[in-house]
């Protein structure tokens, strides 16, 4: 296995990994900023004002998105195994 394997699944592991991670970091920053904005219009500073929402939405991203971040995982995952052989030759 040479260095340049090694950065190719590097790189590829990081790009699934944003792409997994996408859908609830996103849902988080988009419920948070919203309620930050009714927070600063309405001067409440309730701490589980901000809380409570983004528990409830990201709990509803992962089960939006559950099936196909699995899916990703698995494919990525056996991509990696059937491409052990051929890395494992290189040496």
């Amino acid at each position: 296995m040479s260095d340049a394997d090694v950065t190719e699944i590097a790189v590829a592991t990081m790009l699934v990994a944003a792409k997994v991670a996408a859908p609830v970091l996103l849902t988080a920053l988009l419920v948070g900023f919203l309620i930050s904005l009714f927070q600063a219009a309405t001067q409440i500073q309730e701490p589980t004002l901000s809380f409570v929402p983004k528990v409830i939405a990201v709990a509803i991203a992962l089960l939006v998105t559950g099936n196909w971040v699995l899916s990703e995982l698995v494919t990525f995952t056996q991509g990696l195994f059937d491409s052990l052989p051929r890395l494992l030759d290189r040496t």
